[in-house]
C-alpha cells in the first residue's frame, strides 16, 4: 500500500527546478520565494512512454526557497518543503501521505564575462515522496551538484534572459540516481511583468532497486511574474507533462510570492 503512494508522489515531485538560476546574490542581499503547487493526474506514462495507464492522484506541494549573498560570488541557500498527496491503490483503497523535508546548499559564481557560469551544490533529507524507503531516516536522502549558465538578451526591444542547468543527483536507498536538466526563458513583456517558459526534466539512472524502476519525467510550465514594488513580486502559472516514462501525466498550477531584501 505504502509503495504505490511513495512511487506516485516521488515521480510527481521529481522534476522541480531551482528558482534563481545561475546568478548569485550581491553581498548582504537575498530573496525569499514562497511557493505552492497543486496538481492532479488521471493517467500515467507506461514503460513504452504511452499515457494510457489509469491513475488517481492529487498533490499539494509547498516550499520556501531562501537565498543570501555571503559575498558577490557565493550565495547560500535554504529550502524546506512540505508535501501532501492522495492516490488510489490497485485494490481501490484511497491512501494519503504527508511529510516534510529540509534542504540547503550554496551556489558559487565561476565566471561572468560571457554570461554567468556557476556551480551549485545542495543536499536534502528524505521527504514524503521517499516514505517507502526512508523509514530508517537515512534512505532517500540526496545530494546534488549542477552546472548553471545564465545570459541576458533582447527580443523585439524587450529584455529577456535564459538559464540552462544540468547536474547529477545522488540518492540513498532504493531510488536510482538522477540527472536533472532545467531550462528557463524569460521575457519582460511589460515594465512590471515578465513571461516565463520553463522546462523541468529528470532522467533516472540504471541503479534502481524495487519498488523503483527506470523513469523519466518532463514538465513544461508557463507562468507570469508581476512586480508589485518594494521588492515584492507574484508568480502564477500552470504546467503539464508532454512526455514521460513510468511517470505521472500530471497537470498542475502554481502560485509564488517573491520577496527581495
Amino acid at each position: 500500500m505504502r509503495c504505490a503512494l511513495a512511487l506516485a508522489l516521488f515521480l510527481a515531485c521529481a522534476a522541480t527546478g531551482a528558482h534563481a538560476g545561475a546568478w548569485t546574490e550581491p553581498e548582504g542581499s537575498g530573496q525569499v520565494i514562497l511557493s505552492s503547487t497543486y496538481s492532479v493526474a488521471g493517467t500515467s506514462y507506461d514503460a513504452d512512454s504511452r499515457a494510457k495507464s489509469p491513475a488517481v492522484f492529487q498533490k499539494l506541494w509547498s516550499a520556501i526557497w531562501a537565498e543570501y549573498g555571503w559575498n558577490d560570488n557565493l550565495t547560500l541557500i535554504f529550502s524546506p518543503e512540505y508535501a501532501w498527496a492522495r492516490t488510489r491503490e490497485p485494490n481501490g483503497m484511497i491512501v494519503r501521505a504527508r511529510d516534510f523535508a529540509w534542504g540547503g546548499g550554496a551556489r558559487y559564481r565561476i565566471a561572468d564575462s560571457f554570461g554567468t557560469l556557476s556551480v551549485q551544490v545542495s543536499a536534502k533529507t528524505a521527504g514524503a515522496f521517499d516514505m517507502s524507503v526512508s523509514m530508517d531516516g537515512q534512505s532517500g536522502k540526496q545530494a546534488e551538484i549542477r552546472l548553471l549558465y545564465g545570459t541576458n538578451f533582447s527580443l523585439f526591444d524587450r529584455d529577456g534572459f535564459a538559464d540552462f542547468e544540468a547536474g547529477e543527483r545522488w540518492v540513498a536507498g532504493a531510488r536510482p540516481n538522477e540527472t536533472p536538466i532545467d531550462i528557463t526563458l524569460g521575457l519582460r513583456v511589460f515594465k512590471d511583468d515578465t513571461l516565463l517558459l520553463q522546462s523541468f526534466n529528470v532522467i533516472a539512472g540504471g541503479d534502481a532497486r524495487p519498488p523503483y524502476s527506470y523513469y523519466r519525467s518532463h514538465k513544461v510550465e508557463l507562468s507570469w511574474v508581476s512586480d508589485l514594488g518594494h521588492g515584492v513580486s507574484v508568480q502564477s502559472g500552470t504546467y503539464f507533462c508532454p512526455a514521460g516514462q513510468n511517470a505521472l501525466d500530471e497537470l498542475g498550477a502554481q502560485i509564488a510570492v517573491w520577496v527581495r531584501f
